[in-house]
């Protein structure tokens, strides 16, 4: 386990999982710059305002971070949003700003950071993604096909950048207590009506019962310190536990049926 005070850099750090990552590595001793499109203050880390979106925005904080620090060890890309609703209720544009954030905005701080990591010969990239990367969610659906590509790129990348010393990792999250909140599709259908609230009503109890983001920021920890981090770590509770094993085992016509009852999908 490495003791070397190192240079991380967070997006989306003002609240839930980025917020936890960065108190938790800066107590740790760790130098964290996080970046959120709010900005803010904190005590205990430098907060400055990102917008993932923005290639300027990007490249302007990760050139203040290099500017202060002199490197970059770590990065976490963890900016995300949710778009709740039917599949077919989401327009191109719901999609298109889902995967701004989600996917090109990953694609836009890790191509600002890796020059720099490859000059120095090593790092590591830690991208937050989901449970629902790895399976299809209800009502969730364009949210879990921004994290399959996700888990795609960050896959492939780990190919090609583990010859210069930088190693990229997945985190998986199940249902993780932050509060977010999925944004309505713009193009409500009735046929959905009735279903799509009890499928709501699901994930609002999960969420509730969900650990705290604290979780996650114990599993980056653990990917910062290994000598040789792997693709994938898991955060799970309770039965989702059983999810990655389920994927490998049982055929995909037990795994819908199984996620139909989860959800109380109609037949």
């Amino acid at each position: 386990m490495t003791m070397t005070p190192l240079v991380i850099l967070i997006t989306g750090a003002s609240r839930g999982i980025g917020l936890a990552c960065a108190e938790h590595l800066a107590a740790r001793g760790h130098r964290v710059f996080g970046g959120s499109r709010t900005g803010g203050e904190h005590a205990a880390f430098t907060l400055s305002r990102l917008d993932v979106r923005d290639e300027d925005s990007v490249r302007e904080w990760v050139a203040n971070a290099l500017e202060q620090a002199g490197r970059i060890d770590v990065l976490i890309n963890n900016a995300g949003i949710s778009l709740a609703g039917a599949v077919e209720e989401a327009s191109a544009e719901d999609a298109w700003a889902l995967f701004d954030t989600n996917l090109f905005g990953v694609i836009r701080a890790t191509n600002a950071v890796l020059p720099h990591m490859r000059v120095d010969g090593g790092g590591r990239i830690i991208n937050i993604s989901s449970l629902a990367g790895r399976v299809g969610v209800p009502y969730l659906g364009l949210y879990a096909a921004s994290k399959h590509a996700l888990e795609g790129y960050s896959a492939t990348l780990r190919y090609e950048v583990r010859r210069f010393g930088v190693y990229v990792s997945l985190v998986e999250p199940g249902d993780i207590h932050t509060g977010i909140t999925g944004t309505p599709t713009s193009n409500p259908q009735t046929a959905y009506d009735g279903e799509r609230e009890r499928v709501n009503a699901v994930h609002d109890a999960n969420m509730r019962d969900a650990p705290p983001p604290q979780r996650v920021a114990y599993v980056v920890e653990r990917i910062i310190n290994a000598r040789r981090p792997r693709l994938r770590y898991t955060v799970t509770h309770g039965g989702e536990r059983l999810v990655p094993l389920a994927l490998r085992i049982l055929p995909d016509s037990w795994l819908e049926a199984l996620a139909r009852r989860i959800y109380r999908l109609e037949r």
